[in-house]
């Protein structure tokens, strides 16, 4: 157990000279806009350590984070933000074992189901809803905790040994390295209505409204550290930028708006911020959906196809591209992860070849494929 900033400082100084780490974290944010980290692992050949951030600040950590050293994590994304909250950096490389399983088969595989598959290993799942902030942790907790890094590398091993006999590495690679910026994306208040589905159909003054509510939402649950919700509902923005109110009394008619939870001087900031909302123009608006007109019919057989296509190369499905991705690339948006890189390789530009005429699916012995068209109709 790691609990000061000189035992800190000298596992650092040791950590910076490996080739590679294994890291995990238990955090905590049901009560707060920030992750509240709790414990900390890692774990690297001949060591593991759990780092206490409630006994020491762990920030001197980024100096970690920026060496060239490999970090090693499973479903990475929220660890991300969580290192880059408490350090300021986030990890030069990483790589992600949930990730990296995809590309020998595995959908979005739990780390217990790694060690049972790759191991034979079953992790006990008695804390796994623990309460990471109380003190003193029991010896079961520091157990359960030390268990999702100390074989972590080995995991990491044998994925890799999987994916090179496939050629696959360097997938794995990129899509890990995507994560970084998915990770450490500060939640950017005007880009906060993006995450709230009833917007998405809104236009206008409507849309306008909402989104500055959306974005004053976001900054007030980061300055009182509250979940976004606690502050106000998705239903309340929805409500108050279809109603559009000029005054408190009209705003708290707003379905799912409680003025009580709001100070007073914040209601007024409030209203005055949507007023002045109605009179601008929406900041931006939502990626049209695809129009497929008369290529929709083959979205859904294409779709067949790429699952089908996925599991004839041992991918994850999921990982390949999704129904979303494919009525993308048939409307020409770039947005599409088909697009680009290996997966057009694999079965974007396949499918560019079929819109194009130039293929058509066939079935054959109860599986749908690609195939270069004769040209002959029935």
């Amino acid at each position: 157990m790691v609990a000061s900033s000189n035992r800190l400082e000298a596992m650092i100084d040791q950590l910076i000279e490996q080739p590679r780490y294994a890291l995990d974290t238990e955090f905590h944010r049901e009560k707060t806009y920030f992750p509240k980290l709790a414990l900390m692992q890692i774990a690297w050949p001949g060591h593991l350590v759990l780092i206490d951030p409630l006994s020491v600040d762990v920030a001197p950590l980024g100096r970690l984070m920026t060496s060239e050293s490999l970090c090693v994590m499973h479903a990475a994304v929220q660890d991300i933000e969580v290192l880059c909250h408490v350090t300021g950096q986030h990890p030069m490389r990483i790589f992600d074992t949930q990730i990296a399983a995809g590309f020998m088969g595995l959908s979005a595989p739990s780390l217990a189901t790694l060690h049972e598959r790759l191991l034979g290993v079953n992790l006990a799942k008695g804390d796994r809803m623990t309460d990471w902030l109380e003190r003193p942790l029991r010896q079961s907790q520091l157990d359960y905790a030390a268990a999702d890094v100390a074989r972590l590398l080995e995991i990491t091993d044998l994925i890799l040994a999987e994916i090179d006999s496939l050629g696959r590495r360097t997938w794995a690679e990129d899509e890990s390295a995507l994560l970084l910026a998915k990770g450490c994306a500060l939640r950017e208040p005007l880009d906060a209505w993006q995450r709230v589905k009833d917007l998405r159909r809104l236009n206008g003054p409507a849309l306008a409204t909402a989104q500055a509510i959306a974005a004053w939402r976001e900054e007030r649950a980061a300055k009182i550290d509250v979940p976004v919700r606690r502050v106000m509902s998705d239903i309340a923005i929805a409500s108050l930028a279809q109603l559009r109110p000029q005054t408190e009394a009209e705003m708290s008619r707003a379905r799912g708006f409680d003025p009580r939870s709001l100070k007073a001087s914040v209601r007024t900031q409030l209203c005055e911020l949507i007023v002045a909302a109605q009179n601008s123009d929406p900041r931006e608006k939502p990626e049209p959906a695809p129009k497929l007109d008369e290529l929709r019919p083959a979205a859904g057989l294409l779709a067949a196809w790429l699952s089908q296509r996925a599991r004839e190369l041992s991918l994850d499905p999921a990982l390949l591209g999704t129904r979303s991705d494919i009525e993308r690339l048939l409307a020409g948006q770039e947005s599409s992860r088909l697009a680009h890189g290996w997966r057009h390789d694999l079965v974007g530009e396949p499918i560019e070849t079929l819109v194009s005429g130039k293929a058509a699916i066939a079935f054959d012995g109860g599986a749908l494929s690609l195939e270069k068209r004769s040209f002959e109709s029935i």
